[in-house]
């Protein structure tokens, strides 16, 4: 399942009634701080890029909110959500504006990989060269 993050219930509210007006059938999730949305994974590319595009736009009306509840105190983060072996998700901070740029270039999916792959490789420790595995 692909996971998407909120940090206010509007935004996040919007994407589900969207996601469920193109049939999808979803999950959602709260914590303390977080709206979560599941989204199957198997996806046609033009499903894919409309709920790309969606919550992107979410995710700015998202940023407005919680800059507008917290005022001068708010500070720009972003995180990658990282899922380890052990079943635990953890957040890495990363500067929003670097996401941003990479997210100009592949999807959420594709660096959601690539995030996936770095962790695996980094708690499984497998010093061999690729070649050799």
């Amino acid at each position: 399942m692909l996971e998407y993050v909120f940090f206010d219930q509007r935004p996040w509210q919007e994407f589900v009634d969207y996601l469920k007006q193109l049939g999808l059938a979803i999950e959602t999730a709260r914590d303390d701080e977080e709206w979560l949305v599941y989204v199957p994974e198997e996806l046609d590319d033009e499903t894919d890029e409309k709920i790309e595009a969606r919550y992107e736009t979410l995710l700015e009306m998202n940023e407005q909110l919680i800059a507008a509840q917290q005022g001068t105190a708010h500070v720009d983060t972003a995180g990658i959500n990282v899922s380890l072996i052990d079943g635990r998700v953890v957040q890495a901070e990363v500067d929003p504006q670097l996401i941003n740029r990479l997210l100009q270039v592949v999807s959420a999916e594709e660096l959601g990989e690539f995030v996936s792959a770095i962790a695996l490789a980094v708690e499984q420790g497998d010093e061999r060269p690729l070649c050799q595995r």
